[in-house]
């Protein structure tokens, strides 16, 4: 039986393994997720062994490199590609800034996105870089025909997420990212909505950021800073320091040269107890395997439109037609004609039940339910009980 079948045949294990499912239904790791039992463990096991000695122990730092090489694995990247940073913000303002920009350059992104994946490209307005937003049919649904439309030979990157954080819709990664490239285009993606849920390739992007609180089950503020290798030199090291510049010794030099590898985007110490508890959870998440998480995620997703859309709950994404298991996810957030979204939300929290309110540009209310691999068509008969 594997880790996945028992998760969902054993409750007792289940709860065992995720102690926030003996307290509650926890549907919201599109916002910040709970820990899984081998996560917190990792992480007591570390500040117990950093009581009597070394932080920066042999083991630890082992366990470091053991979480470059499992975040490799998850985007399917080289270990010298990933730095071990976070908080999402952090790796995409070191796109924006490490970058040499000409006034009138370009960037393309899309202006109702999370504000992480907005602001470190307006902000470069200052630098005389124009932000072009896109404004997709449907909310968060862009694609490689839209984004086409907006290019002009001032374009120099395109910043875009993984995955919509209200409507769910995921982006076509490697279409864009092979379309862009041909085009000499960089290409900035905020993966943080899809990496430990759904495949998230990175061939053809050259800069990723991704902290590992949502389906990643990780600590806040640990995560993963991809740098495509080819981009080291083009990407400068925007915060310097003795960890990334070589200091022999921990002599300063007079001409220090960054590290050969994404390491040189590691200015300082790093948070060993958020990137060691990381790594214990990206090391279940790969031994279950993406593609089995994404298609139990799928599941879910389906359980859940089946038991709502018949009381009258419409998805926030409903106007693009019938999900297709290639852009849809597990981030879904409704709308309903007349109930009062605030206080169904209440309802639910009052009951165990954690999800999300959330309101568009508009004002409009949404309910965002965000299910991951260990919740169970029984927490989602009970959600939909109470949501009647």
């Amino acid at each position: 039986m594997t880790f996945l079948e028992r998760i969902q045949q054993d409750e007792a294990f289940r709860r065992e393994q995720f102690p926030t499912a003996a307290e509650r239904i926890y549907m919201a790791h599109a916002g910040v997720a709970p820990l899984p039992r081998v996560a917190g463990d990792a992480v007591r096991d570390f500040l117990g062994r950093a009581e009597v000695d070394n932080p920066e122990s042999d083991w630890a730092m082992a366990l470091v490199e053991q979480a470059r090489a499992d975040a490799a694995r998850l985007i399917g990247a080289r270990p010298d590609e990933i730095a071990l940073l976070g908080p999402t913000s952090l790796g995409l303002g070191l796109v924006a800034n490490g970058l040499d920009w000409d006034a009138g350059d370009e960037i393309i992104a899309y202006f109702d996105d999370y504000p992480s994946n907005v602001y470190p490209w307006t902000e470069l307005k200052f630098k005389g870089v124009n932000f072009v937003g896109l404004k997709p049919e449907a909310p968060g649904a862009v694609t490689w025909e839209l984004i086409e439309s907006a290019l002009t030979p001032r374009t120099k990157l395109v910043a875009l997420s993984s995955c919509h954080f209200l409507s769910g819709y995921r982006i076509d990664i490697d279409t864009i990212g092979r379309n862009l490239g041909d085009r000499d285009i960089l290409f900035c993606v905020d993966g943080i909505q899809t990496i430990g849920a759904f495949p998230t390739p990175v061939e053809h992007v050259d800069f990723l950021s991704a902290d590992s609180h949502k389906w990643m089950l990780g600590p806040a503020a640990s995560g993963i800073f991809y740098v495509k290798r080819s981009r080291h030199a083009l990407l400068r090291p925007l915060l310097v320091g003795a960890m990334n510049l070589h200091a022999p010794d921990f002599v300063a030099q007079e001409d220090a040269a960054p590290l050969d590898d994404a390491r040189r985007y590691e200015s300082g110490i790093l948070n060993l107890a958020g990137i060691i508890g990381m790594q214990a959870s990206m090391s279940m998440l790969l031994d279950i395997g993406i593609e089995a998480i994404s298609a139990r995620l799928l599941d879910l997703r389906t359980a859940l439109l089946e038991g709502l859309r018949p009381l009258g709950y419409e998805l926030y994404l409903e106007e693009v037609g019938p999900a297709s298991d290639e852009t849809c996810s597990s981030i879904l957030s409704f709308t309903h004609p007349s109930k009062d979204l605030r206080r169904l939300h209440g309802r639910l929290e009052n009951n165990g039940i954690v999800t999300s309110y959330r309101k568009n540009r508009a004002g409009d209310s949404l309910l965002r339910i965000s299910p991951h691999f260990y919740n169970t068509e029984q927490e989602i008969e009970r959600v939909v009980e109470l949501m009647r």
